[in-house]
């Protein structure tokens, strides 16, 4: 009775199919199992939720289908409060019922931070640190002071406003600043084809104001460049400190802004070269 003679016995094979027959059978219900676990091929298109409450959307049983979860909220002064902002994954994104979708939504109150103390620093150094808290720069206003470009004051809506004071992200501060002892004439600064927010910057940086803005395709931000300014760079006088710079802004869909810059290069070149001549003249 050795292994060979069990091997040549019927009942063996018997076994052997009854055993290969169980094990997919076994496998074909796990298989089966798992599809209807993980709902195989039964998918969902994610809606747009961008701009709706999340009351309003449980409201349309949206819950059925997805875990909505409320990830963040950013205070936008604009937008309806508790209203989708963001939403991930994007909308028309296919995926299974249940699956997580995580909101981002307009908040309630607005986001505050504590007023730094900005007195006796530089220019720079103010405007470096309103930036890093998320305040905006508003009027830079140019008053006696020994130390040129020393913050003299800190000011919302005309009135000082003292370190340490809660106020809301966003908001403007006007900047007191020491005209020094000694009067002062800088250039403007080169602004064709910059962005709103990075035309302000520069401005600031270059210890100017903005003045009047024209914006000549409507008043998308988003698309907005700067076309011309007045003074013009490179042509007209110096500035004082503090002056004010006209803008007039055109949109960036209609407007080549690349060729534009090359032909206010060539221009100026050829001011520069007739300037140039005049001088060599006069002095023959």
């Amino acid at each position: 009775m050795g292994f060979f003679y069990f091997l040549s016995q019927k009942k063996f094979y018997i076994h052997l199919l009854i055993a290969i027959a169980l094990g997919f059978i076994f496998l074909w219900v796990v298989l089966i199992s798992l599809d209807a676990f993980t709902r195989h091929g039964d998918v969902y298109i994610v809606p747009d939720f961008r701009g709706q409450t999340v009351d309003s959307i449980k409201k349309q049983n949206y819950e059925e289908f997805f875990d909505l979860i409320v990830l963040d909220s950013v205070y936008d002064r604009v937008l309806e409060k508790g209203s989708v902002i963001l939403q991930h994954p994007h909308p028309g994104s296919k995926v299974k019922q249940d699956r997580h979708i995580y909101l981002t939504i307009v908040s309630e109150m607005p986001e505050t931070v504590m007023m730094p103390n900005l007195k006796n620093l530089s220019l720079r150094q103010a405007l470096v640190t309103l930036e890093s808290l998320n305040l905006k720069v508003g009027r830079l206003e140019y008053v006696e002071y020994f130390a040129r470009n020393a913050i003299v004051d800190q000011v919302i809506e005309d009135e000082p406003v003292e370190p340490g004071t809660e106020i809301e992200v966003g908001s403007s501060i006007d900047l007191q600043v020491g005209k020094g002892e000694m009067h002062t004439s800088v250039p403007i600064p080169v602004l064709i084809a910059k962005k709103k927010k990075e035309a302000l910057k520069t401005l600031h940086y270059a210890y100017l104001n903005v003045g009047k803005e024209y914006y000549l395709n409507g008043n998308d931000t988003t698309t907005a460049r700067v076309y011309k300014t007045r003074p013009q760079p490179l042509q007209d006088k110096m500035l004082n400190l503090g002056d004010k710079v006209d803008i007039w802004y055109r949109s960036e869909e209609t407007f080549d802004f690349n060729n534009y810059l090359k032909q206010i290069v060539l221009d100026s070149l050829e001011i520069n070269a007739l300037i140039r001549q005049n001088i060599i003249r006069e002095n023959d």
